[in-house]
């Protein structure tokens, strides 16, 4: 595992990146050391839910100019694992949405730290069905992708038996391949009812650190007076060390 602080403006967070992730941790580690990250803002700022970093282009941020879409010529593999998940404090990647990026790859270089909410125990096991439910829909999404071709020959020739027929299986086989998937775990459980946290992220993102020092910054941060767009009214700029 390796440390970095992120210097602010209203303190310093010291994040901790995990190992299980070496394609983020390392690539966090290279920018931070270059200094990638540092003059930069935290451009895009949600009370109650996260803050987000990592655009180069608001290095020297102008008044009343939108950030987010920034960052190095490339993108990092999905290292998406069930067991580091959107608890409060999480380092993750931020990335492009499903629809043009649906194997899900991080950006090279935006992240963002989570505060979100505390939740019920009955708050948590509904999250856990419709949770368990997008699992299943995103692998029948898959598999339908995948027969495309045969599923069009069939609407060509009107095989409506034929299609029903290749939707139960393809229903069937994604509840097979989600099997253990989808639901919350005890330790998330445990953790969203606690500390807090986004369980709804769970599974689409890839959560690669965690804060272990300087938490109370990211909750002052992520309660600041924003303007429309989400940018705070006060740039909070950061500079990073590897420790």
């Amino acid at each position: 595992m390796a440390d970095v602080k992120i210097e602010t403006t209203l303190g310093d967070i010291i994040v901790r990146l995990y190992d299980e992730t070496p394609l983020h941790r390392d690539n966090f580690l290279k920018l931070a050391k270059e200094g990638y990250y540092d003059g930069t803002i935290f451009h895009r700022v949600i009370a109650n839910f996260m803050i987000q970093g990592g655009d180069p282009d608001s290095r020297n941020p102008k008044p009343n100019a939108s950030y987010g879409t920034g960052g190095p010529d490339y993108t990092i593999e999905a290292e998406i694992k069930p067991e580091l998940f959107h608890k409060r404090g999480a380092l993750a990647a931020a990335r492009q949405g499903d629809q043009v990026n649906p194997e899900r790859r991080s950006s090279g270089s935006q992240f963002y730290i989570v505060w979100g909410d505390t939740y019920k125990e009955g708050q948590l096991s509904q999250l856990s069905k419709q949770m368990k439910m997008m699992a299943q829909q995103n692998a029948f999404d898959k598999l339908a992708r995948e027969n495309r071709a045969k599923i069009m020959d069939m609407r060509r020739n009107r095989d409506q038996a034929g299609l029903l027929a290749l939707q139960e299986l393809l229903s069937n086989q994604a509840v097979e391949m989600t099997k253990g998937q989808g639901g919350l775990s005890e330790a998330q459980k445990t953790a969203y009812s606690t500390i807090g946290g986004t369980p709804h992220l769970d599974g689409q993102y890839t959560v690669f650190g965690e804060v272990i020092e300087g938490l109370d910054i990211v909750g002052k941060i992520q309660s600041v007076k924003t303007r429309p767009g989400d940018r705070p009214v006060e740039d909070i700029k950061m500079k990073m060390t590897v420790l």
